[in-house]
């Protein structure tokens, strides 16, 4: 049967973070590795990694094939019940995991991953209050969507009580005045500091923060600033939970993003790249300090699906696949020999590039209308005909056989980690073509 692509086809799909009347996606037929493609043949390289999730690419073979062996033993098991599968992929985490975070506790996804851990750091510290950044997204359930801080928020307000929003550093657009990284990380934690004594710091049971600010920016953590905010929550009692939902598995080239500045939090989420969403699966890493909490009183919270074997199958796989293929050292190489030096030129060329950042196969092209006053290419939340600017140069990387992530001002770059230099290096070409659109909105 020929696949029905007209509009009335779609039409009965609810769809998430749209206006129903103007949605009209391109309907995907396959994918294959760093590629997917329409009904029409036309192919697309995945610089989104559709979801910052796909980290070993579409249809690999060991996933389809941990996945189809997993099904003709077993499907479905109650999380009650133990399985020798869900028990290895626990193992395997906690093997990889910095410290002493030696439990994980498996969940659908990251925004459950992260109600759990504040549920969690809640419970063991018998605290209410949870700080988060403005520049932050943790998830879409009642709870998550309060924590997170950027304008996705709003709508969903009023929400979780407790959650306190702060400024993380952000040295390109400073809330701090700063001149350089250094005193961005100092005023930072110093600002940080004072929001614990404003909300008064035996109130506070966690700090949760992501470990590189995802779609808010790819925003890498100066030097020293996580270390920082670890300090602050020993020295107030409060627990550190890390959002490894998008850059844990291989994103910027650590198993957990947290191992580049050599922190350990005392929980961890994470979720996408853990099997590259062949089958949703999230979780939380415990640390024994938190776990022992729970040691003589019921946890209460848990899910049906937690830990389904159809999901741990293919994250199984997915570590193994990442061992035995070098695939860490193979991000860090492309992200410091390709990407890095690619996005430089780009930004030496483009009146509009005001800034590029990132690590690993993680990045963001900032895109500005004045280099000088670094006013950006569309307003804050800009939305409608204030938009468009962003639209055309996606529209323009679209034509050019590339599919990034376009948020705010911002074109993020999150390839499957599996990309080859070659594929890498002809997505980047086109991406640099596409910012010619961009290039007709800034002054020269």
């Amino acid at each position: 049967m020929e696949p029905d692509t007209s509009s009335d086809a779609r039409g009965q799909v609810f769809r998430c973070w749209s206006a129903q009347g103007g949605s009209r996606p391109l309907t995907v037929a396959g994918a294959q590795g760093s590629w997917f493609w329409d009904h029409d043949g036309n192919r697309y390289l995945d610089l989104a990694s559709q979801l910052v999730n796909v980290n070993l690419g579409h249809r690999h073979p060991r996933l389809l094939a941990a996945v189809t062996e997993q099904a003709a033993s077993l499907c479905t098991v109650g999380p009650h019940f133990s399985n020798d599968t869900r028990d290895r992929l626990a193992r395997l985490i906690a093997e990889r995991a910095p410290g002493d975070l030696d439990r994980v506790f498996f969940t659908n996804g990251g925004t459950e991953a992260n109600e759990h851990a504040v549920r969690m750091a809640k419970l063991s510290t018998g605290r209410s209050k949870v700080l988060t950044a403005y520049r932050s997204y943790h998830g879409a359930t009642s709870g998550s969507i309060t924590l997170t801080g950027d304008p996705r928020r709003w709508p969903n307000e009023p929400g979780l009580p407790g959650v306190v929003h702060f400024f993380g550093p952000y040295a390109y657009r400073t809330a701090f005045h700063a001149r350089d990284e250094q005193q961005e990380c100092e005023r930072a934690l110093g600002h940080l500091e004072e929001v614990f004594r404003m909300e008064g710091p035996h109130t506070v049971a966690a700090v949760l923060l992501e470990t590189v600010v995802g779609t808010n920016g790819v925003l890498v953590p100066p030097d020293g600033y996580l270390q920082g905010v670890r300090d602050l929550c020993d020295r107030y009692g409060a627990l550190l939970i890390c959002d490894e939902v998008m850059v844990g598995f291989g994103r910027i080239g650590e198993w957990f993003a947290v191992d580049a500045w050599h922190v350990t939090p005392d929980l961890i989420t994470f979720a996408k790249g853990v099997n590259s969403g062949y089958v949703p699966l999230g979780g939380v890493i415990v640390s024994e300090r938190v776990a022992a909490a729970f040691e003589d009183r019921v946890y209460p919270g848990g899910l049906t699906y937690s830990g389904h074997p159809l999901a741990c199958a293919p994250g199984i796989a997915t570590i193994e696949v990442f061992e035995e293929t070098g695939l860490l050292a193979h991000v860090r190489r492309l992200g410091r020999e390709v990407m890095a030096p690619a996005l430089e030129k780009m930004a030496a060329r483009h009146p509009s590039v005001g800034e590029v950042r990132g690590r690993g196969l993680f990045w963001a092209i900032e895109l500005v209308r004045d280099r000088e006053t670094r006013e950006p290419l569309v307003p804050f939340n800009a939305a409608g005909a204030e938009a468009r600017p962003m639209a055309e140069v996606m529209d323009a990387c679209v034509a050019g056989g590339v599919w990034p992530m376009c948020q705010m001002n911002r074109v993020h770059l999150a390839p499957p980690l599996v990309i080859t230099e070659e594929e890498l290096r002809r997505g980047l070409e086109a991406v640099d073509a596409a910012l010619d659109t961009a290039d007709a909105y800034a002054t020269r």
